[in-house]
């Protein structure tokens, strides 16, 4: 008997629903680029407790990473995230249990700074989703997150939140307003639709829909072709993006400045002009 989604095969072709074991969170590196992936496929990759420390874990030894100069995020089997693992939450272990409730009412539980999309928010190094199978609640906002979505023509972007109950709460409520303007961001919080990755491209929430077997193909060649630009004026550039949600524009300029001056003084300007002058491809090495 062929395990359908979110089971696993035991022993003689029986279906178990249990995890395989080993790390929740895979970590690859090839050159520049690394590869970060859920890996809960038997639960289409919805969020344990245990996947959230790897994944911030993971996250944050990517970004300390000098030789890592992108990152594609994307998940096992046939599901980008299928959000928080209610499976876990109703038997009384996951996230939004009551034990989990409980644990996170005492002092100094609620510390966000060590979450998977507080740390992701912060990363310099440039992320790319690649959106295989549904992204929803949690996983939704996850994608959102990262600066670039790449999706799987079959992908679902699944925001879903007031049909149970919550609010997109990592991360959602902030970047929906800014990636697609008040209006559009009520339409998707409020009637909680399903969008797929047509629509996804159409509204601005994904860059590029892709045929399913090419996904992870072309999200690593876009993240080749990042990090074959110098990286420290792409990492500039991210902050300086970030930066510019919360500034006025003379501030912002200010800023600009600031970090051309650094950039003017860095080998790799001196390469990225040599190379254009003499017609050949640049070959930057991060200093």
């Amino acid at each position: 008997m062929e395990p359908v989604a979110g089971q696993v095969a035991g022993q003689g072709g029986a279906v178990r629903d249990e995890p395989v074991g080993g790390p929740e969170v895979l970590y690859e590196r090839d050159g520049h680029v690394a590869t970060v992936t859920l890996n809960r496929p038997h639960r289409r990759n919805a969020i344990s407790t245990r996947m959230l420390s790897e994944l911030a874990e993971t996250l944050e030894a990517a970004e300390a990473d000098s030789t890592v100069r992108a990152v594609v995020l994307t998940g096992a089997g046939k599901g980008f995230c299928a959000g928080l693992d209610i499976k876990d939450a109703l038997s009384g272990s996951g996230i939004g249990s009551e034990a989990s409730r409980s644990g996170w009412s005492t002092v100094g539980a609620l510390r966000t700074r060590h979450l998977p999309t507080v740390v992701l928010a912060q990363m310099d190094t440039p992320v790319i989703a690649a959106v295989n199978g549904a992204a929803a609640g949690y996983g939704f906002d996850l994608a959102l997150g990262c600066d670039i979505r790449i999706v799987g023509s079959s992908s679902v972007l699944m925001p879903g939140f007031a049909k149970r109950g919550v609010v997109p709460e990592s991360g959602g409520t902030w970047y929906l307003p800014r990636l697609v303007g008040w209006a559009k961001a009520a339409e998707i919080g409020f009637l909680g639709r399903d969008i797929d990755a047509a629509a996804a491209c159409d509204i601005g929430l994904a860059n590029l829909a892709v045929v399913d077997d090419d996904l992870l193909d072309v999200a690593h060649e876009w993240a080749a072709e990042i990090a074959a630009n110098a990286p420290l004026a792409v990492q500039a550039m991210k902050r300086l993006f970030r930066h510019g949600l919360s500034e006025d524009f003379e501030s912002h300029t200010h800023h600009v400045l600031l970090q051309t001056m650094q950039l003017f003084s860095t080998s790799d300007f001196r390469e990225g002009i040599t190379a254009f002058a003499e017609r050949r491809s640049a070959n930057f090495e991060g200093r």
